[in-house]
């Protein structure tokens, strides 16, 4: 029997958060996709993993037997998959958006003449994922903006700071302004990640910074192009001011803000990998380069 590994980290998601909600969370899915999951597990072993009920998700004896076997086999297939890496000497870093990269390709095209035999493959990941593919495994490391859900589960290292403004329909009152207060917008529908992103959702609509004013969602998207069209749309969004360099659209424009907290980048990478040096040597590069800009 093949089991895909993608149903064992949900299974050991759930298992250690005791509930769907908590596992949805951190795994950045919605609660449905996850419980479906979960029962394709159940169905490909053959027994029930967990005891439902109002309180949670208890382990059955079944579920307590692969609950202790399955960190060992993730974290040898990780090994397996990283050790496959170094062989074909390529390395995968995962990215949100271009402003918060910025000159990384530089230090990427600069790394590739020092170590010919490498390869970097950049990818950039919707934001469904604020890890940056990170939380499933897929890439070595990832440039990222703070906070997203468990990212106290990786190595984080801060690289720079960038105000945010505020993405407006080019026909919208504070369109001509040359700036727009935060209270202002409390008002307005904001576009918004989707719920099982947490924290990184609630930065961006500023939730902490409205003096308890509730937020209107006005539409719910993972990639640039929804994003943009939202606002054109008549929705408002918060944005780095590195969008204005990045993305446009003939019907949105983008102000400066004040009230709201700036967008923190930083560099991160899984705790349980193996440390790489040649991995190390293009952290170091793209930290170096990032934080004196």
């Amino acid at each position: 029997m093949d089991v895909d590994t993608r149903l064992l980290r949900y299974f050991a998601a759930v298992a250690e958060e005791g509930s769907l909600t908590g596992a949805a969370k951190r795994l950045f899915v919605s609660q449905p996709a996850l419980t479906k999951q979960i029962r394709r597990l159940e169905d490909d072993v053959g027994v029930r993993l967990f005891a439902r009920s109002r309180s949670g998700m208890a382990l059955t004896e079944a579920g307590r037997e692969l609950a202790a076997r399955v960190p060992a086999l993730l974290d040898g297939w990780d090994e397996a998959v990283q050790a496959t890496g170094r062989a074909a000497r390529v390395l995968r870093l995962g990215f949100l958006d271009a402003g918060a990269v910025g000159a990384v390709p530089e230090v990427i095209a600069e790394f590739r003449r020092t170590r010919p035999g490498w390869q970097v493959e950049m990818r950039q990941v919707d934001w469904s994922d604020p890890s940056a593919g990170l939380a499933t495994g897929e890439m070595d490391a990832a440039v990222v903006r703070l906070p997203f859900p468990g990212q106290e589960g990786f190595a984080v290292r801060e690289l720079f700071t960038e105000e945010r403004g505020v993405l407006l329909p080019a026909r919208h009152p504070l369109a001509n302004n040359e700036t727009v207060e935060f209270c202002e917008l409390w008002g307005e529908p904001f576009v918004a990640a989707g719920a099982e992103t947490g924290a990184w959702r609630e930065h961006w609509l500023a939730a902490d910074e409205r003096d308890g004013h509730p937020v209107r969602v006005g539409a719910v998207t993972s990639r640039p192009d929804e994003w943009l069209g939202a606002v054109a749309g008549g929705c408002v969004a918060l944005a780095p001011v590195s969008v204005a360099r990045f993305y446009s659209h003939p019907d949105v424009v983008f102000r400066p803000v004040r009230g709201v907290s700036p967008s923190q980048v930083a560099l991160a990478r899984s705790r349980r990998r193996t440390q790489e040096a040649v991995l190390d040597e293009l952290l170091q590069a793209i930290t170096r380069r990032l934080s004196r800009e």
